[in-house]
């Protein structure tokens, strides 16, 4: 693996001078703060608020009035109403919240959702479940997450006499199905100010949108922001703007134990409730939410965030860890297969893209698989299942490599595609397969940067260890909720000491946890998969160090802790 370049964030000079007067505060603090671009007493205030009142008008939407009225109508008429989700967690938490919220204002509304099985039905709205609309008699089907490039489907329910809202927030074809009303802020004729907004952000929306079409109290939609921060966090949209607003209001409900899911996910989990974040959330509870879907029936996702019997909950939890700990012995083992393929098919200084399929690839984990092949080898990756006559894709890419806009230009090789710049799932004829491969890593040749393909770390800050106090602390506590647009900051450190014998810890024995001093005060470092840099820590000689400061707590005592991102020899 290629040494990671340490690139220090370029900010204005005077703009750090000028808040370190303003605020009275450090260098090192006001640096931070001009990187997040908080410049001024104003900016300041807009950016800790967190009211209600700073999310943006839901009717500023394309066809959100039209598809308010369609459900106020539903309502009031009392029709039966299918919700159609996605399998992975933000589809999932989308039907939960909106099934919960339409539950809330009306007792005798008919809801039903529904969960396509990946396998036999796969992405998008299928006939499957336009069946199983006109079985139920709906005679409206919403879709959550999905539904933007299912032209034939939406076709197919409107002749059976059953109107489709699309809400979806990813990236639309040219053509849009002819749907009762689609709501998706990415449409190219959509105005709406925020871009950012995950597949249950826009459920959420068209819910505030439902209130206030029909004089419900909007706090109906605002009860369950727990759900939706859970779609937020699955789908790594921007923490800034309403979405920051929301997360602030649904990590405080996840504190408050709001949702008997998700608290038995936290407490199967192993985490405590209080000390929640994003991070925990992506990595602790996500997780277990997509493996419903991966292994299994993704239904039991959405039964267990909207049930209110805390035996079924937890029962339904302690199953979906079970199945997570099964779906990470299965990733590993195809992780393991693609890292021996691109090591022995792959030409890695000519092909800026990684394309590798297997027959008996687990189509539920190849997410994952490419996720983290892309991670190791820090260019973007396609992994496919193929099987007999036809195969299933994911894709993950790298920051100046639009996915969508490849595949777009693969079309004609492609059964189908969809998803976002950074993340897309394909199906392939296997006759097609060669010539897709060939097409691809030519269009990755011509798009993407020999520079692209150097894995960097963007520091916010150098430091020394004798700034990290608990001010510094206390900042970066109100910085929070961390997570895309909003990054936890990044420090290096250099020419420290280790102090006393490094541990290997971990299950698998390939993490590393040790102490480093300046002066006198040492601070305990962890590094999680960082193995590799053990050698450096037994030569004696100073090292230097990027890292992210958290606060860790044991036996209701709270300590700083060095979570490592990178360890170079002293320079």
């Amino acid at each position: 693996m290629k040494q990671c370049k340490w690139q220090i964030k370029s900010v204005d000079t005077k703009s750090v001078n000028n808040i370190a007067e303003t605020f009275g505060l450090s260098k090192t603090i006001a640096r931070l703060m001009s990187l997040k671009g908080i410049k001024s007493k104003n900016i300041s205030n807009s950016f800790y608020s967190h009211k209600e009142s700073d999310t943006h008008d839901p009717f500023l939407m394309q066809d959100m009035d039209k598809a308010a009225d369609r459900m106020v109508h539903a309502i009031k008429t009392k029709d039966t109403i299918l919700i159609f989700g996605d399998f992975d967690a933000d589809g999932t938490t989308s039907v939960a919240f909106l099934t919960l919220f339409l539950q809330s204002i009306s007792n005798n509304l008919e809801v039903y959702y529904y969960i396509p099985n990946r396998y036999n039905e796969g992405y998008g709205l299928s006939k499957k479940g336009i069946d199983y609309a006109k079985y139920i008699g709906a005679n409206i089907l919403i879709t959550c997450d999905c539904g933007i490039t299912n032209i034939e489907e939406v076709a197919y329910a409107q002749n059976l006499g059953i109107d489709v809202i699309i809400t979806d927030h990813h990236q639309p074809s040219k053509f849009l199905p002819d749907a009762y009303a689609i709501i998706n802020p990415n449409r190219i004729d959509c105005n709406y100010p925020f871009k950012g907004l995950c597949g249950a952000g826009v459920v959420f929306k068209l819910a505030i949108a439902i209130c206030k079409k029909a004089s419900f109290d909007q706090n109906k939609a605002w009860a369950h922001t727990d759900l939706i921060t859970l779609g937020i966090a699955a789908d790594m949209v921007p923490i800034n703007d309403e979405n920051r607003v929301i997360v602030i209001d649904g990590l405080s409900k996840i504190k408050n134990n709001n949702n008997l899911g998700i608290s038995s996910l936290i407490k199967t989990s192993r985490l405590v409730t209080e000390n929640i974040t994003i991070g925990k959330i992506i990595f602790g509870l996500i997780p277990k939410i997509n493996a419903a879907g991966r292994l299994g029936d993704a239904s039991r996702a959405v039964k267990l965030l909207v049930t209110k019997n805390p035996v079924l909950s937890y029962e339904i939890a302690k199953k979906l860890e079970k199945e997570n700990d099964r779906r990470k012995n299965i990733t590993q083992k195809i992780v393991n297969d693609a890292q021996l393929m691109v090591e022995s098919d792959c030409d890695l200084g000519k092909e800026k893209i990684i394309i590798l399929k297997n027959k008996g690839w687990h189509i539920g984990v190849i997410g994952i698989v490419a996720s983290q092949i892309k991670e190791l080898y820090n260019r973007p990756a396609v992994i496919i299942a193929m099987e007999e006559l036809e195969g299933k894709g994911s894709c993950r890419s790298i920051p100046n490599f639009d996915l969508v806009n490849a595949l777009n230009n693969c079309k004609d090789l492609l059964l189908n595609y969809g998803g976002h710049p950074m993340a897309a799932g394909l199906s392939i004829k296997k006759n097609n397969y060669k010539e897709f491969k060939k097409k691809l890593l030519e269009i990755a040749e011509k798009k993407i940067n020999k520079k692209d393909l150097e894995p960097v770390i963007h520091i916010d800050a150098e430091v020394s260890l004798k700034e990290i106090n608990q001010n510094m602390i206390n900042f970066l506590n109100v910085l929070e909720p961390y997570g895309p647009k909003n990054s936890k900051p990044i420090f290096i450190s250099r020419n420290l000491f280790i102090e006393g014998i490094p541990q290997i810890i971990g299950k698998n024995q390939n993490s590393i946890k040790f102490s480093v001093k300046e002066d006198k005060t040492p601070f305990e470092s962890i590094g999680f998969n960082m193995i590799n840099h053990y050698e450096k820590l037994i030569q004696n000689l100073p090292i230097d160090i990027a890292y992210v400061i958290n606060e860790s707590t044991w036996n209701n005592k709270k300590s700083i802790q060095l979570e490592l991102k990178d360890i170079r020899m002293g320079s």
